[in-house]
Order: C-alpha cells, then structure tokens, then sequence
C-alpha cells in the first residue's frame, strides 16, 4: 500500500476533474453496470500515469462526445476495489495505469499500460476520443 499523503494529490488529478472516485468492491460493482457510458481509470503513481495516463485522460474530455460517467480507482492502494474492476476488465491482464470505456455494463474499449507507455497525453487523448465518438 502506498501512503495516503502520496496518493491524494495524484487521486485529485482526476477528482478533482469530476471523476467519481471508487474505493469499495461495492461502488466498482455499482458503477460499472451503469446504462450509458462508463469510463473506468485504473491510476497508479507510476511515471506513465503522471506524464500520459492522467492528463490525457483529462484532455481526452474537451471534445465534443464524452462519457456519461466517469471513475476511477487507484492501484496500490484501494486494493479490493482494483481487484473488482479488473474482474469486469477481461480477457485484459491486470494493468496499471489503465483505461477501460463500458457501454451498458459491456467493455467496449481498452487501453492497457503499454498503449499507454511511452506515448505523449496527446495521443492518449485522441485515442480515447475516437473510442467516444464510437461509443458515446
């Protein structure tokens, strides 16, 4: 587990951007069979997160079309709630940071860490975007 004063700052990143953030089994549960679109950010404080996964993710929703509901849960550290999601997130393996879209409870789309390592937050932005304009 990583510390909580750690661990705030980067949960706020997304937060702080209207992400609900999901810290029990339950809530994972909850969140993800809802109707419409679901965005699911599996966060970590790895180095990707900070400088791809999260600001893209942010700067993947000043488009036009963007998910009805967005959340997230936090590697490391709302352990039994990460184990939740990633059991709505197979055939993918486990993977932090990570982004999951759902459509009606159903995955749809996946980036895993390395869709998102290496790349710049431009480019996971436009992907998510085009992952919108199909599902959202």
């Amino acid at each position: 587990m990583y510390p909580t004063d750690l661990v705030m700052p980067m949960k706020a990143e997304l937060t702080d951007k209207g992400f609900e953030d999901l810290t029990t089994p339950a809530q994972v549960e909850e969140a993800l069979k809802q109707i419409g679109t679901t965005l699911l950010v599996i966060n970590s404080v790895c180095g990707c997160a900070a400088g791809a996964a999260r600001p893209g993710v942010v700067y993947s929703l000043t488009g036009d079309k963007k998910p009805d509901h967005l959340t997230t849960v936090f590697a490391g550290f709302d352990t039994e709630a990460v184990v939740e999601a990633r059991k709505h997130l197979a055939p993918f393996p486990p993977s932090s940071p990570c982004v999951a879209l759902f459509k009606d409870g159903e995955l749809v789309h996946m980036l895993e860490r390395h869709h998102i390592e290496g790349n710049p937050a431009g480019a996971i932005a436009a992907n998510l975007q085009a992952a919108y304009d199909e599902y959202c």
